[in-house]
C-alpha cells in the first residue's frame, strides 16, 4: 500500500486505521490524500482479479467539496484530470466498483436515470478502447453530445444512491468477482449487480477537492473546488482474495 498526498494534506495512522485529511483552500490548487496498491504499476499489472474489501469509515461532513471513497478501479484517467495526483498515463474507459462520494458539481454517470453525485454504490464495465479515440472525441465541442451518447452505449454501468449518513461510523463491505458485485452497509446487503468490472483492478481510498462532469447535454467540465478542511477516516481494513 502506498500513501500519497499533495502539499498540506496528510495521512495519519490511528489505532485501527488511518485519517486522510486535506486542508482548506480556494479553487486555485488541487488537494488530495490517497492510499492505493497500484502506484507505479502498468494497468495490466494491477493486483486484483477478485476481492472482498471490508472497512469501517466516516467523513468530516456531508457533502464534501470534491470526491472521496473506497473501492476498486483501473485508474482510467491516469493523470487525476491534470491536477497531479498520479503520474501521467493515457486515459482509458473505466472499470470500477466502489463506494463513491461526489459533490453536486460532479456528474459521473453516462446514463440518464442513474445517480451522478451524492453517496453512491457504483460499478462500471468497459471494453478495451484505444485512448487516442477518447481524446479525439472530446477534442471537438460540437461532437461532445455524440461522444457521450457513444460512451453510454459502450460503458455498462449500474449504481444506486445510498441513504446512510457517512459522517457516522458504518461498516462497509464490497464483494467483487468476475460475475457480480455486492455492496453491504452494516452487514445489510444494499445493492447487487451483474455489472462486474473487468480485471485487473487496484484498491483506492481517497479524498480530494476536484470535480468532473459530463452532462447529458454534452457539457464537459472539470476542475478543483474551494473546500473546508476535510477528512475521511477508515478503520479495520481487510482484504480477502
Amino acid at each position: 500500500m502506498k500513501s500519497r498526498t499533495t502539499t498540506g494534506a496528510s495521512i495519519d495512522k490511528t489505532e485501527k486505521g488511518y485519517i486522510l485529511r486535506i486542508p482548506s483552500g480556494d479553487s486555485s490548487a488541487y488537494r488530495f490524500a490517497q492510499i492505493d496498491d497500484y502506484f507505479g504499476l502498468a494497468r495490466k499489472n494491477f493486483p486484483h482479479h477478485s476481492l472482498t474489501l471490508s472497512l469501517r469509515a466516516r467523513t468530516s461532513a456531508f457533502p464534501l467539496s470534491g470526491t472521496w471513497g473506497f473501492g476498486l478501479w483501473n485508474d482510467p484517467f491516469g493523470m487525476s484530470l491534470g491536477f497531479g495526483g498520479n503520474k501521467f498515463r493515457l486515459p482509458t474507459l473505466p472499470n470500477a466498483a466502489w463506494f463513491f462520494g461526489a459533490s453536486k458539481e460532479n456528474y459521473l454517470s453516462f446514463q440518464y436515470d442513474y445517480p451522478a453525485n451524492g453517496f453512491i454504490a457504483q460499478s462500471f464495465r468497459s471494453p478495451k478502447f484505444h485512448p487516442y479515440l477518447i481524446l479525439a472525441g472530446l477534442a471537438f465541442p460540437f461532437r461532445k453530445i455524440q461522444t457521450r451518447r457513444y460512451l453510454s452505449e459502450v460503458i455498462v454501468e449500474d449504481s444506486c444512491a445510498l441513504s446512510v449518513d457517512p459522517t457516522q461510523w458504518h461498516d462497509y463491505k464490497l464483494e467483487w468477482n468476475q460475475e457480480r458485485v455486492i455492496w453491504y452497509v452494516d452487514d445489510n446487503k444494499i445493492f447487487e449487480s451483474s455489472v462486474s468490472p473487468k480485471p485487473p483492478l487496484g484498491l483506492v481510498i481517497w479524498i480530494d477537492n476536484q470535480f468532473a462532469s459530463f452532462t447529458p447535454d454534452g457539457k464537459l467540465s472539470f476542475g478543483v473546488l474551494e473546500n473546508q478542511e476535510s477528512w475521511l477516516e477508515i478503520a479495520d481494513l481487510e482484504l480477502n482474495k
